[in-house]
This record gives C-alpha cells, sequence and structure tokens, in this order.
C-alpha cells in the first residue's frame, strides 16, 4: 500500500468512523481512500470547505466521544492551528495527520521535514503539546496511527502523525492484523444524558486567571506521566559507536545505508531514531553524550530536531547538521562524508 492508504485503513481498523478533511499534496490519498470506504462501513466522510471548517468539525465528534481524524499538509495545518488549540484546551482525543511539504509558505509539493517546531513545540497558540508520532516506514505509518488513536484516548489530548511527503508517496508490503485496544469509557463525552447525569460541557474558555492556571497545571502533570511512559525510539549499531547519527522518517533510512557503509570502512558509528517527537527521546542522547565523541543531526530542513539534540545531550559533544531543504533528500553519500569529516576531527 501507499503510505497515505496505510494511514487511512490502520484508522478505520482502529475504530476510526470519522474524517473530515481537504485535499492538499501530498496526503490527499486519505482523503480519496476515506471518501471511497466510509460510506461502505457506515461512517462518515466529508470534504469540508476549508481545513479551518475540517478541524472544528474533528472538535465537535471528539467531544461526543467518539474515534476522529483529519489530514493535511504544511500549510492546511497551520491553518488547522486554532482548532488544535482549542482541542487541547478543552482535552479532546483526536488524531491529526501532517504528511509534510517544504515551505516556508506555499512553497513547493515534494517532502520535507520543517513542521517539525510547529508539531513539537506546541502547533499553536497556548501552553500544551501533542503526542507527535514519527514513521519511518509504510508499516509503522500503519501502526503509529493505531498507537495514535490509543495514546489520544488514554491521555484525552491530541496526537500526531508527522510524515513527509515520501512517506506518505511511497509503497512497500503492510500488515494490517492489529490488537486494536477499544475506547475506553468516557464519562466526559457530550453524548446524551438520559436524564441520569449532569449535562457534560467541553470547553476551553476560562474567563478566571486562577481557573486556567489551574488546568494549565493539571495539563501539564498529565504531561509528566507522558514523558515518562510513552517514549519511543530505535538503536541501531550504537553499542560501541564512536559517532552518532539521529534522524527521522526518511532521514533515518538514508541514514542507515550511509552507517552500513561507514561501518565497512572501520568507523564505529550508529544511530538514534526518535519515533516520537514529543516527548522526545531524551535518555539515549544523554547517554550517547558519554559515548561518543560527536553527533550528526540528518533532517529535511534547515535544522530544527538539531535543537533538542543539543538539549538532550547537553551540550557535551559537537552536535553536526546535515541536511537538504525544500523539497531535498540528503543522500547516503551526503551523510557518510558528514561521518567521515567527523571521524577525521572535522566536527565544530
Amino acid at each position: 500500500m501507499k503510505g497515505n492508504e496505510a494511514i487511512a485503513e490502520a484508522a478505520i481498523i482502529a475504530g476510526c468512523r470519522h474524517y473530515f478533511g481537504y485535499p492538499i499534496t501530498p496526503q490527499t490519498e486519505i482523503a480519496a481512500y476515506m471518501a471511497k470506504r466510509m460510506p461502505k462501513i457506515g461512517g462518515c466522510f466529508l470534504q469540508a470547505e476549508s481545513e479551518i471548517a475540517a478541524i472544528n468539525m474533528v472538535y465537535g465528534v471528539a467531544s461526543t466521544g467518539h474515534r476522529v481524524m483529519t489530514s493535511s499538509s504544511s500549510p492546511g495545518v497551520s491553518l488547522k492551528g486554532e482548532g488544535l488549540s482549542y482541542l487541547a484546551g478543552a482535552d479532546m482525543p483526536a488524531l491529526i495527520v501532517n504528511v509534510q511539504r517544504g515551505g516556508p509558505g506555499l512553497g513547493g509539493i515534494q517532502p520535507s521535514q520543517s513542521d517539525y517546531f510547529q508539531a513539537t513545540k506546541g502547533g499553536a497558540h497556548g501552553d500544551f503539546h501533542m503526542i507527535v508520532l514519527a514513521p519511518a516506514s509504510v508499516q509503522e505509518m500503519a501502526d503509529l496511527t493505531v498507537k495514535g488513536f490509543e495514546l489520544a484516548d488514554k491521555y484525552r489530548m491530541t496526537s500526531m502523525i508527522l510524515a513527509d511527503g515520501t512517506m506518505g508517496q511511497m509503497m512497500e508490503p503492510v500488515s494490517l492484523d492489529f490488537d486494536v485496544k477499544p475506547a475506553p469509557e468516557k464519562p466526559w463525552a457530550t453524548n446524551g444524558t438520559n436524564l441520569e447525569r449532569e449535562h457534560n460541557i467541553t470547553n476551553s474558555l476560562f474567563l478566571s486567571p486562577e481557573k486556567l492556571e489551574e488546568e494549565n497545571f493539571k495539563r501539564y502533570e498529565r504531561y509528566k506521566v507522558i514523558e515518562e511512559n510513552e517514549t519511543m525510539y530505535e538503536e541501531y549499531m550504537m553499542e560501541d559507536a564512536e559517532i552518532c547519527v539521529t534522524a527521522f522518517g526518511i532521514a533515518s533510512r538514508v541514514a542507515k545505508n550511509a552507517i552500513d557503509e561507514a561501518r565497512k570502512q572501520g568507523i564505529k558509528v550508529g544511530l538514534i531514531r526518535p519515533i516520537t517527537l514529543w516527548p522526545f527521546p531524551v535518555a539515549p542522547f544523554k547517554k550517547a553524550a558519554e559515548q561518543v565523541k560527536g553527533i550528526i543531526s540528518v533532517e529535511l530542513s534547515m535544522g530544527q530536531m538539531i535543537e533538542d539534540v543539543r538539549l538532550a545531550s547537553e551540550c557535551k559533544v559537537p552536535v553536526t547538521l546535515c541536511n537538504r531543504a525544500g523539497g531535498m533528500i540528503p543522500s547516503p553519500e551526503q551523510v557518510l562524508e558528514a561521518i567521515i569529516s567527523m571521524n577525521n576531527g572535522g566536527a565544530k
């Protein structure tokens, strides 16, 4: 399947029966797939009049306790920003998919990773986070979609799949044999009282500063639990590594090819691949900083994740950037050149 199609089918398997979206390259196949499948399974597909409308429809369904999603690409996700903040302010679980393209502005339609800051530092105004999941294969596009719904329900917050255009468009074999956890009971949902309980109200407006402060403190206590329990990452050949490469998404696959070649040349290099971009996997970078002589961040951007890598490694070793931007992808040869340079003392 295409990565975009794998996300859509995995969402259906996870119990999503409501999809609201608007076409934009390179994620339109998600909407097209949902348009075909939802009517056949008794679900709801609606192409909204805009991205702004779509995210507010997501808010409406999320408030009733049903699993719901939307998808877009970079400029479209920016339009959804206000709605993402409202979802956070009302503690609504939902799944958002961003299949990134180059920017800023309308940019281009080629793959990028330049929405990292937007996704991991909140996504919109106010104090909040989203759980951000970064797949590196079509299989993970499907797996992390199911995981995203489960985490959203578990912690009553928004999850985001942050993929790049390559992940959305590439085709690979994929297994859809999931062990899906059913959605938990949601006593807060606005699904009708049947005269048996008080009305539930979803709201992100708190005119009392004391009350708003209290809600923010409570939310950040929940974030601490997520940071302690839900961080995901992959390590590759890090046991004896003297150089660490870090990358996510398609960049991590390019990096692995370069690492394999560097190992053939006798250079001890390994990879740390963050799977959760928020919460960011701090622990493996702290450990690596005690072991390696430098870290190389491989990114399809002007350098965004590199800032979290420097914070996590506490600046104990040099952290350098190997990147392409504007829709270009680093080659294995470019990454290998950066590894050789660091191995020869070229890191600054």
